[in-house]
């Protein structure tokens, strides 16, 4: 348990002091997010509102005396940008809800009592327009009733004073509009219209408007003194007060919060305080500890020093050992490496001394003993046996065609001669170039690549015929190349060689080799040899070129390894592919493309 907390107790501190430290840095963040000044601003700019509402109820009152003409409502400026404050201000947390009720609250009172001023001033503008016309047309009354021909002054005298007392009546209406006062004006306009009637046609008009007026100022002073009513009533004050209310309690709470956060924060820091602190007294002990431990370590490396030369000495000693055995182990393996190429070389002269010793056997010549014992025992009639006898008719067909099967089998006895001759050639070469290995120059000559591959067939050419093996070529024109060609023939030797035993047990399909001679980007001359055999398995490939690799039960892995140092002696690299078992293999040899100059 003891091992488990020591193993975990730095990582757990780390952890911790992270949490803290980001505990800190979020805590003191939001910290700085309170500002107290929104809310100032915030709430001046109501105030500004309840203002600019009080100055809207000013000119309408003073509209409906007649002293103000436009009861257009401005908005303070940058009143988008305040409510937008507002919104960021009150739009989150617990009283979301309650601010949006109570905003909708204030612009649906601001959108009713827009209604009612606008209803207003249709009404109190026909209402001003009558009463401001009342006293002119009375006036003009007056003065038309003086130039009347009215029989008797009393009468003249009369009807002024009743027009007069309407027109006073009208006016008083105005500013005590009720039941009582609005039936004496219509009771003296029905006597006053009575009047009307009675006069001439041509002075009716001016009485006919002031009858007019007086039911239009009749019509609309109930009407601007109820909108007047229905508009003082609205709540556009008390809606601002409730969210100024609203933002109060915002305020509130924002500042409750913020002094949470400065609590939180002054915690963080102080258990980032103590935690520092620890690491301080963990430094100091640190500190102890490691000269205790240099000093130790000073101890200990004057005795390692020793032990050290005394580890030197043992090995050298055995480092003398090792080359001697690795010279042993270099010699064994130059010299399974000659064996294993000259036994590939071996199987071709097997072949051409076979075909030249069935050749000799069933040479024709065995029948040429019998025609000289028959011509010696003809010898004193020799003329006459060839000329009539008819064995001896036959004897001079027989010589003629002997002579041309001897040519035959003499030209063939040759071919094959010369062909064990280059394959016990090359055998000297294997031996040569394996005596080379150490660093001796190569061997340039000039080459020419199909020639080359069709050596390689020649020498396993038996082989081939035995196990049935087609073989299609795919060379691309290739000039004259300078090259090394006995370490060339070796490698092609060897790939022929893996790729006809490969497609030893192959039954279900044709056994097909295909060689191939190409050239790429100019600059390198690419020889490859498939095979439709057993394939490779993935786990292979990457040691198929290892010293002593093989997958066959008679194999010894000395072929391709020897195939792979001769192609890096002449600087370029041999590589296999196989898409698995069953699949067939392809190994290819790239080597640097050196023309041969004429």
């Amino acid at each position: 348990m003891s091992t488990l907390i020591k193993k975990y107790k730095w990582p757990a501190l780390l952890a911790v002091a992270l949490i803290v430290f980001s505990a800190l840095i979020f805590f003191l963040i939001k910290s700085y997010t309170y500002d107290s000044s929104t809310y100032f601003e915030s709430r001046d700019f109501i105030r500004q509102l309840k203002q600019s509402d009080a100055n809207w109820s000013v000119k309408i009152l003073r509209k409906k005396i007649g002293l103000n003409n436009n009861l257009s409502l401005a908005p303070p400026l940058e009143a988008n940008s305040r409510w937008e404050q507002l919104e960021r201000l009150n739009n989150a947390g617990p009283l979301a809800a309650l601010w949006a009720s109570r905003r909708q609250g204030y612009v649906d009172a601001v959108k009713n009592k827009t209604l009612l001023v606008e209803q207003f001033q249709q009404h109190n503008a026909n209402l001003r327009t009558s009463l401001d016309a009342l006293p002119l047309v009375e006036d003009q009354i007056q003065t038309l009733l003086k130039d009347m021909n009215i029989e008797s002054p009393t009468q003249r005298l009369t009807a002024a004073s009743n027009i007069l007392e309407l027109t006073l009546t009208t006016l008083e209406y105005t500013l005590y509009v009720t039941s009582s006062k609005a039936k004496e004006v219509q009771s003296q306009l029905d006597e006053f219209e009575q009047y009307i009637a009675q006069l001439p046609a041509a002075h009716q008009p001016p009485f006919i408007i002031l009858t007019q007026h007086i039911k239009t100022i009749i019509q609309e002073q109930p009407i601007v003194n109820d909108l007047l009513d229905r508009i003082s009533v609205i709540p556009v004050a008390q809606e601002l007060d409730n969210i100024t209310e609203l933002l109060n309690e915002t305020q509130r709470r924002t500042a409750a919060t913020d002094r949470q956060y400065h609590i939180y924060l002054a915690v963080c820091a102080s258990l980032m305080a103590l935690f520092m602190i620890y690491l301080a007294v963990r430094l100091v002990r640190s500190y102890a500890v490691i000269n205790q431990i240099n000093h130790e370590l000073q101890s200990s490396n004057e005795r390692l020093e020793e032990r050290v030369q005394e580890r030197t000495r043992e090995l050298m000693e055995a480092e003398r050992e090792l080359v001697e055995a690795a010279r042993m182990a270099g010699m064994a393996e130059i010299a399974t490496n000659v064996l294993h190429n000259v036994g590939n070389v071996l199987n071709s002269v097997n072949i051409s001394a076979d075909l030249v010793t069935r050749k000799l056997r069933s040479s024709k010549t065995q029948g040429l003993a019998k025609a000289v014992k028959m011509m010696n025992e003809h010898a004193e009639d020799l003329g006459q046996f060839i000329t009539f006898d008819e064995k001896g008719k036959l004897l001079p067909r027989y010589f003629n065609e002997l002579v041309d099967s001897i040519a035959t089998e003499q030209a063939q006895l040759i071919e094959e001669l010369a062909q064990l001759t280059k394959s016990i050639d090359h055998i000297k070469e294997i031996v040569t170039t394996q005596q080379t290995y150490a660093g001796a120059a190569r061997l340039i000559e000039t080459l020419n690549i199909s020639d080359l591959f069709e050596d390689a067939l020649r020498m396993n050419s038996g082989a081939l015929s035995r196990h049935h093996v087609t073989v299609i070529k795919d060379y691309q024109d290739v000039p004259t190349i300078a090259g090394d060609k006995h370490r060339l023939l070796l490698i092609l030797i060897n790939l022929i060689s893996n790729a006809k035993f490969a497609m030893s047990h192959v039954s279900d399909h044709p056994r097909e080799m295909t060689l191939g001679i190409r050239i790429l980007d100019q600059t390198t001359l690419c020889l490859s040899v498939k095979d439709r055999g057993e394939g490779i398995a993935p786990e292979n490939l990457a040691r198929i070129f290892n010293h002593g690799f093989t997958t066959r039960k008679d194999g010894h892995g000395f072929g391709l390894h020897s195939c792979a140092l001769a192609a890096v002696e002449m600087h370029g690299r041999l590589h296999v592919h196989s898409d698995g078992p069953g699949q067939g293999a392809l190994f290819t040899l790239e080597i640097p493309l050196e023309l041969a100059h004429s």
